[in-house]
């Protein structure tokens, strides 16, 4: 990406041309078995624990924002079993508390460890891949049996050999990684509420003549 340019339009060009080469470099195939952990447990009812640093942080929130509340309609309310999925970066007190009295590194993985189970999905967000904290998390994760997803960039450092799933964004500008795993996202989250609004309309749907017993 040529961020010499003094000129804006210019500038802004460029980093749209970088963000569009980075997201049609996505691996989709990858994106597709993402959206198949998570849709599975849903499907199982298991829970979703998402986290990440900085930007991450605020992708992790905005992700479960619109996996609890916007796969259930604008209003958050078709007659479906919500996804429990939680974000790890938005109780303060608790990432103040184990930050302070543990140590930064510790802030994940000490909450993981009241809430998390086999089987649940833990997806780890990381531009560099590198995060200490997210590393911690996510071997506890795998220890315990839960099936790990990574959403990097830059190669995807320690974080893409060690998760289950991994999604590596091709850049290694922040900003362009940030902004793929924010559409990430978005197509995970209304590829669920695709998919629970079909669900709803087939059991509404009277069953046909040659289907009833």
């Amino acid at each position: 990406m040529d961020t010499t340019s003094a000129n804006p339009e210019v500038f802004a060009r460029n980093y749209v041309r970088s963000l569009t080469s980075a997201l049609d470099a996505l691996d989709f195939a990858t994106l597709s078995r993402v959206a198949d952990a998570l849709w599975n447990a849903y499907q199982h009812d298991r829970q979703i624990l998402v986290f990440g640093n900085g930007g991450s942080a605020a992708t992790a929130s905005h992700l479960i924002t619109d996996l609890t509340k916007g796969t259930l309609g604008h209003r958050g309310d078709l007659p479906a079993r919500p996804i429990r999925a939680l974000s790890l970066t938005d109780n303060l007190a608790l990432l103040s508390a184990w930050a302070n009295d543990v140590g930064y590194d510790s802030v994940f993985l000490g909450q993981l460890r009241p809430y998390l189970r086999p089987d649940d999905v833990v997806l780890a967000i990381s531009a560099s891949g590198n995060s200490e904290n997210v590393l911690r998390a996510v071997r506890y994760a795998r220890e315990v049996g839960a099936i790990t997803v990574a959403l990097t960039g830059f190669g995807g450092g320690a974080l893409a050999s060690l998760a289950d799933i991994s999604l590596v964004v091709d850049s290694n500008h922040y900003g362009v990684v940030e902004d793929v795993h924010m559409q990430v996202g978005h197509i995970l989250a209304y590829y669920f509420r695709q998919r629970i609004q079909e669900s709803l309309e087939s059991a509404a749907k009277p069953a046909r003549a040659d289907d009833r017993p």
